[in-house]
């Protein structure tokens, strides 16, 4: 069983971007000392629900804070960004913190960043796979090379070469079955429960199964290190490559708040999260005047409460289990930052670390 931490470089009303930042590496420091597997960093722009606009430039600033933890991004955007210049970033980081490093990435959505960074609304709407194979083939090849609708170019070596194979962020059936043909892990939000989640999953299985011919795709060969037997390295993370049969590390995040007793717990995010969620999903622009999707923030933060581990130690720990028994996962990722108070943060941190994680794991 894996544990982290997912940390959304929450703007909480009254503390600016710079404290922010700030914080989410303290918080890895603190998650790291706390006894956590990993620490996975969100990414948006020009909006306050995540105020970190670099997940990768992040990451790099908390792996070199830390000497065990894995770090990871939850996610890049790939849809404002070019593969082989992530790839390139991903490898830096790989190399400098001795393989602790995992690329998270994610189609993004119609958001006003395509206007902003010159991709277009074509590059989400049906450029996400070539930019996926793309990035996958960077990551895996000591050259690369791109003859496609968005990205053409005469091969190149990748300097510096690494062996990495991304997690992908998965909230649509198409992205689901897109992650499985290429046999990439998946990355589940805490927007769903566990009964959305092992649907998810079982519908990951089924592409799977029909996975096509890697013959002649970019990015799709099958990655070395994946056969039986394959030995698990030292600071193993989901982004390098699995042990055993090659079944993908699938990811999940979690909403995870820990108090004395599980009503304290649920009325201080009730209380809290609705200042952060209100503004925060708002900075949500559609690129195209399409409209936005609404949610009624207090129904969903009771919706996080009753579905996530957010209570006492004992109803954290219960949780947990339940949601591996329903969904079979095993790499959870918990949003610690739902108090919107550093102080808060660090102690849910703590506690999580000395009264939760051992006995999830015993």
């Amino acid at each position: 069983m894996r544990i982290g931490v997912f940390l959304v470089a929450a703007g909480f009303p009254g503390r600016s971007a710079g404290e922010v930042l700030r914080d989410t590496v303290e918080a890895v420091v603190a998650a790291e000392e706390a006894g956590f597997d990993d620490a996975w960093i969100a990414e948006h722009h020009f909006m306050s629900y995540g105020v970190c606009p670099s997940a990768v430039t992040l990451a790099g600033v908390a792996l070199g804070r830390t000497s065990r933890i894995g770090v990871g991004t939850a996610v890049s955007v790939l849809s404002t960004r070019h593969p082989v210049d992530l790839a390139e970033q991903a490898a830096v980081l790989d190399q400098l913190s001795g393989g602790r490093f995992t690329l998270g990435v994610g189609r993004g959505g119609p958001w006003v960043d395509l206007e902003v960074f010159g991709t277009g609304p074509a590059r989400f709407e049906r450029g996400f796979p070539e930019s996926l194979d793309l990035l996958c083939a960077a990551l895996a090849g000591d050259t690369v090379a791109a003859d496609g609708e968005f990205f053409r170019f005469r091969e190149v070596p990748m300097v510096p070469a690494v062996r990495l194979r991304p997690v992908v962020a998965c909230t649509s059936p198409q992205t689901v079955a897109l992650t499985a043909e290429r046999g990439l892990p998946m990355l589940l939000g805490m927007h769903i429960g566990d009964e959305e989640k092992a649907a998810m999953l079982r519908d990951y299985r089924a592409a799977a199964v029909r996975r096509p011919p890697t013959a002649g795709r970019p990015g799709a060969q099958e990655l070395p290190g994946r056969g039986e037997g394959t030995a698990r390295p030292e600071g193993f993370s989901p982004g390098h490559l699995a042990a055993g049969e090659g079944v993908p590390g699938h990811v999940a995040a979690v909403v995870g708040h820990v108090a004395d007793s599980t009503a304290q717990a649920v009325r201080e995010l009730r209380e809290t999260m609705p200042r952060w969620l209100e503004p925060g999903l708002a900075g949500y622009v559609p690129v195209d005047g399409r409209a936005r999707p609404q949610r009624d923030i207090s129904e969903y933060v009771n919706f996080l409460c009753d579905t996530h581990p957010v209570g006492s130690p004992g109803h954290c720990v219960e949780r947990i289990r339940r949601t591996v028994e329903v969904t079979g996962l095993r790499h959870l990722i918990l949003m610690v930052e739902g108090a919107g108070d550093q102080a808060r943060t660090l102690g849910n941190i703590r506690r999580f670390g000395a009264e939760v994680l051992p006995r999830v794991r015993g």
